[in-house]
């Protein structure tokens, strides 16, 4: 779980440190002040990643800026100073493999989501060998949290000159997630574990009791479009598409999916892999009250927190 953050020559302010609860942790402030700087920092430090643009120091400092944190990972405690190589043009990291720091969820302010799963992203290969072969990390843009996130094809060793003379399944399509609407589609349609997850998150994201978020019968919505689209049941009475939900709405449903998604794939990998899912998980939210109405606003910090609690199933997995 994070601890603390200590920044010098980068960011807002010309040092920075913020110590963190083991549980819940609130960043509040005016526009510009570096909420969400100070969550992509929160993300880096976790999964060595950046969702954008990598951090750059403040002019004055590109020879000296340092980026310091320690959090409880899987097996220990790691502390760590990272400082700005001018040079590469890049922030440098604890030489060899770095630490395990569970799994990690990071819902950001344009609809876009990152998740570093440490059963499928840990520094590994496909052949079990160390590197960085599979993905760093899930980066989806707000369009893909909807329509799939793709890897880079695989080439199809099986293919022949004989047999695949045009070379047409030489390469086949990698998808890391079928995105919301494809999986919620599949999900309603199994009627199982996935759906019943899904269900029981979009309850407890409910803007009250007496709004309780559906799913309604799948439909299509366009002659061109060959997909079945999940649908909302709105408190009126009529059966919304989600594409046609308002931006709060899809905010809530998006965040909903991820949860169950996040969670069932890391628990399918850990199973695939033979060790226990992770016991720790750190979900960091920007603006999760963003286009929501006061009411709503009010629901939505102990809902997200209950719909972890109902997913893990398990007393013994922490979350902050």
């Amino acid at each position: 779980m994070l601890e603390y953050l200590r920044l010098s020559g980068v960011g807002p302010a010309p040092a920075l440190e913020a110590v963190f609860a083991d549980r819940l942790n609130l960043i509040t402030g005016d526009n510009g002040l570096g909420k969400s700087f100070l969550l992509d920092i929160a993300w880096w430090v976790l999964s060595r990643t950046w969702t954008g643009l990598p951090a750059r120091p403040q002019p004055a400092h590109l020879h000296d800026a340092e980026i310091g944190f320690s959090f409880h990972g899987r097996a220990k405690r790691t502390t760590y100073v990272s400082r700005y190589d001018r040079f590469a043009q890049a922030w440098r990291g604890k030489p060899g493999r770095p630490a395990n720091p569970g799994l990690v969820l990071y819902a950001q302010v344009d609809g876009g989501f990152a998740v570093w799963d440490p059963a499928r992203n840990y520094w590994r290969r496909e052949d079990g060998g160390e590197g960085r072969e599979r993905p760093a990390a899930y980066l989806f843009k707000p369009g893909e949290v909807w329509n799939g996130l793709r890897g880079p094809d695989i080439q199809n060793t099986a293919s022949t000159l004989d047999s695949d003379p045009l070379g047409l399944f030489a390469f086949q399509p990698r998808y890391y997630c079928n995105g919301l609407i494809a999986d919620w589609a599949g999900w309603q349609r199994e009627n199982g574990e996935h759906f019943e997850q899904l269900c029981r998150a979009l309850a407890t994201l409910s803007p009250s009791p007496d709004e309780v978020l559906v799913p309604g019968p799948l439909v299509r919505i366009n002659l061109n479009d060959a997909r079945d689209i999940p649908t909302i049941r709105m408190p009126y009475g009529q059966d919304v598409p989600v594409l046609h939900a308002s931006a709060g709405m899809k905010r809530v449903l998006a965040m909903a999916y991820l949860l169950v998604w996040t969670w069932q794939e890391h628990v399918r990998a850990s199973e695939l892999l033979g060790q226990e899912p992770a016991r720790q998980i750190v979900f960091l939210i920007d603006e999760i009250e963003g286009h929501l109405h006061p009411r709503w606003q009010r629901r939505v910090f102990r809902a997200v927190l209950e719909v972890m609690n109902a997913l893990l199933q398990r007393d013994d997995v922490q979350v902050q």
